[in-house]
């Protein structure tokens, strides 16, 4: 018997023949009562290593639960050969969002606040489908502030260079500049080093 048979009631079939062609042997009572003995091991056995790895769960697991205002993402399902999110297979999108929490609905549902181009699908989800959304608001660009070019690489200008520092290596020292660019969402400053910005932005340096 396959362990799942065990563990969930199917009756064990006891073989009345098991030898070569043409030698008969019935099974006994004894037979009979040692299969009974083995498959009610195997489902103390079984149920005990399923108790254990349950109770490892339930100390490890935690009930999520949203406050409204909260910012969730949703996870995407698509069925096969149906596109509700744009692009499937391979590169279909696996969550999607951020999206602001507006009520809870019962104990595992909550109801979010959808964009227009979603219209069509029902606002409420079970809390399985929803994720903690952990970057800050503030730091996350719309899609239609985003401007690429016919490569498909994202174009963003500078504006300004605030510092300049020296980082020394084992062989050579490499002259970084501290950059402010264009866009106002999330940080817009970072380190570059400044032969590569000399060569991609001149204007910066005339």
């Amino acid at each position: 018997m396959a362990p799942f048979e065990a563990l969930y009631g199917r009756k064990c079939r006891t073989p009345v023949c098991w030898l070569e062609a043409g030698e008969k042997q019935f099974a006994g009572p004894e037979i009979v009562q040692e299969t009974t003995d083995n498959v009610k091991c195997i489902r103390g056995r079984l149920k005990a290593a399923q108790d254990r790895q349950k109770s490892y769960a339930d100390k490890r697991s935690r009930p999520m639960e949203f406050q409204v205002g909260n910012r969730v993402m949703l996870k995407v399902s698509p069925w096969k050969g149906i596109t509700h999110f744009g692009k499937r297979g391979k590169l279909s999108l696996r969550f999607l969002g951020s999206f602001k929490v507006l009520a809870k609905v019962g104990l595992q549902a909550y109801r979010l606040e959808l964009p227009p181009e979603m219209a069509g699908i029902h606002n409420t989800f079970h809390v399985c489908y929803l994720r903690k959304c952990l970057a800050e608001e503030e730091s996350v660009i719309p899609l239609s502030e985003i401007h690429v070019d016919k490569d498909n690489r994202c174009i963003e200008e500078p504006e300004a260079i605030l510092e300049r520092k020296t980082k020394v290596l084992k062989h050579k020292e490499i002259i970084m500049v501290k950059v402010q660019w264009k866009h106002n969402r999330g940080s817009n400053v970072t380190w570059e080093a400044e032969e590569d910005l000399k060569r991609r932005y001149p204007r910066l340096f005339a």
